[in-house]
């Protein structure tokens, strides 16, 4: 084993010089929050990954240089308590659950590029480095400490965060408000970071445009305006032994929470974070330990936070205990990956939290996915249509310019506007809210077919212009909703737009433009069948 001595050195020179990255940079580091492996994945995970997974896709679309960070948080009390209840070893423990967290990002077809393990060396390097710039900057201190642990959080509650409540036998016992997980009064000597000399910087930093939504960034503010301790970043060794220990005093291990934020460090030129996707219960580790971290540190700090709210099921959290648990494998199994990522990223909250029903799963899928996109598609590429994509392109130049029909100004207008309304919804991470918008789209684009009736036109020998003009719009809107689905809905968007004949190069989000992107020739007419594969019928949500 390396003395500390030269570990400091080797890691001092693996992450020597973060890199600062300019308001212009063409590149975007999106980070999810490590996972927890005290328990198996569920449908709250998956909308983190996912959530994450579109922001990335989102970036990779506009151009940008992209890396998408994940992993598994392994150290901790929770952890040696659970590895110890289920008789195994910590690591054999770890490595069973990490390994699930694994599946589950392959499942989703998340484009993860790095995955962190906090018990691989690797990351043991990152842990010791950020402990010693904090050290060296002369920010901790050993120290006695006493106050409210909760050990299901892993965290110290002040006497203001904790409030006695009943628990389901009837006895009283304190909580924290936060989590509503039990506190024990604990008293012991800890190394402490000096966190309440950053409250001013914190105000500052919160009071931008750094944490998405409103009332979370208020949220936070509140938290710094009442004042902050230092905090506790060390535990003894004899009462958490599975950790990292802290460097000259095997007595001590670093604190989880410590141990877990470093995954996020990188010293290349993607370094700080351009948005970081937690869960509005971690939403305090983030947004006052991590940046009070890097301050002190002398590294730069998150461009931007997006705390999504939570899913409920019967409007109560879900718990194994109450028998309302979804598994996201046995949901991505029965719909498919893409028709649950579309779920979750138009039904989940990101300011309010919502409740999970496989039934409505079922209901935008038939609705929304086979009914709206694949059956628009299915309709303007019968072969009994005459569908020419060939002169999509002439169409499209020619209606750029001006609608020649009556008939086409609202889906024209729609079509135009539609993109740039989306993109600044994209950018904020609201893309549920741009799942209504490119569905209401569609839904007008369906109303059009009905009341323009291309199966009648094409019986008429004297309606063939008329005939393709029709159809240009309708698949124009399911083109131009299949590249902006694409962040969502990777591998259902890339087949769609296979259909529609739309080269690879033609699918950046530079084409989500009306009339761009279609070819001037050799497109051939797709099979109806081809398209009606896309949103196999399902019947039931009963089989999960």
């Amino acid at each position: 084993m390396l003395c500390r001595a030269r570990l400091l050195s080797r890691t001092s020179r693996a992450f020597r010089g973060f890199a600062t990255k300019t308001a212009s940079h063409d590149q975007l580091y999106v980070t999810q929050p490590i996972f927890y492996v005290n328990a198996k994945p569920h449908i709250g995970h998956f909308y983190t990954v996912v959530l994450a997974d579109t922001i990335k896709r989102f970036g990779e679309l506009k151009g940008k240089e992209t890396r998408l960070s994940a992993g598994t948080d392994e150290h901790g009390m929770k952890i040696q308590q659970a590895a110890m209840r289920a008789r195994k070893d910590p690591l054999e423990f770890c490595t069973e659950n990490s390994d699930q967290f694994r599946a589950l990002m392959k499942a989703a077809n998340a484009s993860i590029t790095d995955f962190t393990r906090t018990t691989s060396p690797g990351h043991r390097e990152k842990v010791i480095y950020l402990w010693k710039r904090l050290v060296d900057n002369g920010l901790i201190y050993k120290g006695s400490h006493a106050g409210w642990y909760a050990v299901s959080d892993e965290a110290f509650y002040t006497s203001g965060q904790v409030e006695e409540r009943q628990d389901s036998s009837g006895n009283r016992i304190m909580v924290a408000k936060e989590s509503g997980q039990p506190v024990e009064w604990i008293e012991e000597e800890n190394y402490m970071f000096r966190l309440s000399g950053f409250r001013e910087k914190l105000i500052e930093w919160v009071s931008g445009d750094v944490i998405y939504p409103e009332a979370r960034r208020n949220e936070v503010l509140a938290w710094l305006r009442a004042g902050l301790e230092d905090l506790s970043v060390s535990r003894p060794s004899k009462r958490q032994r599975w950790g990292i220990r802290v460097p000259d005093d095997p007595d001590h291990t670093i604190y989880v929470w410590v141990d877990a934020l470093a995954n996020y460090l990188r010293d290349d030129k993607f370094f700080p974070p351009d948005m970081q996707v937690v869960g509005k219960d971690i939403l305090r580790f983030h947004a006052v330990y991590w940046p009070a971290m890097l301050l002190a540190a002398k590294l730069p700090l998150p461009r931007r936070i997006l705390a999504h709210a939570h899913w409920t099921m019967g409007a109560q959290k879900m718990s194994k205990s109450r028998g309302n648990v979804v598994d996201p494998f046995a949901a991505i199994g029965h719909f498919g990956a893409d028709a649950m990522r579309y779920y979750v990223i138009r039904n989940g909250g990101i300011a309010d939290d919502r409740d999970f029903s496989l039934d409505e799963v079922l209901v935008r899928y038939r609705k929304d996915l086979g009914g709206q996109l694949g059956n628009l598609a299915a309709r303007c590429l019968s072969p009994n249509m005459g569908v020419n994509l060939n002169c999509f392109a002439a169409i499209g130049e020619a209606q750029s310019r001006n609608a020649d029909n009556s008939a086409d100004v609202e889906l024209r207008e729609t079509l135009i506007n539609l993109p740039a309304h989306i993109s600044k919804l994209y950018e904020v991470g609201e893309f549920g809210r741009g799942m209504v918008h490119i569905f209401d789209a569609l839904a007008l684009a369906n109303r059009y077919i009905t009341q323009t009736e291309p199966w009648h036109l094409a019986k008429l020998p004297d309606a063939k212009d008329r005939l393709q003009t029709v159809l240009f719009y309708v698949l124009e809107s399911v083109r131009l909703s299949a590249l902006m689905l694409q962040p969502v809905m990777p591998q259902k968007s890339s087949t769609l737009l296979d259909h529609l004949a739309i080269a690879a190069s033609e699918r950046s989000w530079d084409d989500v433009q009306f009339g761009k992107g279609w070819p001037n020739t050799g497109a051939e007419r797709r099979s109806l069948d081809g398209v009606a594969k896309l949103f196999p019928k399902i019947y039931s949500s009963d089989l999960i």
